[in-house]
């Protein structure tokens, strides 16, 4: 049995991307940041911050453009995979992603509550506490030119 499951609750890191595939399907793209605190072997708490490219197709897809902003929290269900494309200097690029599922508004910066995409009677509510964490968010940005579409 093969399974290829992937669950966040985090904060995005910037307002999502609406596109169009060549097919006219709509696809949003965005970047959640997820926190991780331990202890290392001398028992000093330690934290690290991971980010997480998530795309999402279809309805789903122009529903999270229009209500997702920065520094909204945001629970993601989906599937991981890697795409690779050649680029234009000749070098082959990787690209890790969640092909988002289902995913859940959690509460905006300013407070508000969000609420499901497309609620189910099996969804996981986000905590209210997910979106209360402060993010150093890197100053560098995705070039827009390493995206294949």
């Amino acid at each position: 049995m093969y399974l290829n499951k992937a669950i966040i609750i985090g904060n995005m890191t910037k307002d999502p991307e609406m596109r169009a595939l060549p097919s006219g399907q709509k696809v949003t793209s965005f970047s959640v940041a997820t926190n991780r605190v331990w202890k290392d072997k001398d028992g000093k708490k330690q934290e690290g911050t991971e980010f997480h490219n998530i795309s999402v197709f279809g309805k789903q897809a122009e529903t999270c453009a229009q209500y997702l902003k920065k520094g909204q929290a945001v629970l993601v269900e989906g599937r991981i995979q890697t795409r690779s494309w050649d680029a234009t200097d000749g070098t082959k690029k990787y690209r890790t992603e969640i092909i988002a599922e289902k995913v859940q508004f959690g509460p905006k910066a300013g407070g508000a509550t969000g609420g499901n995409v497309y609620p189910s009677k099996n969804s996981v509510p986000a905590e209210s506490g997910a979106g209360s964490q402060q993010i150093d968010y890197p100053e560098e940005e995705i070039n827009p030119d390493d995206i294949p579409f």
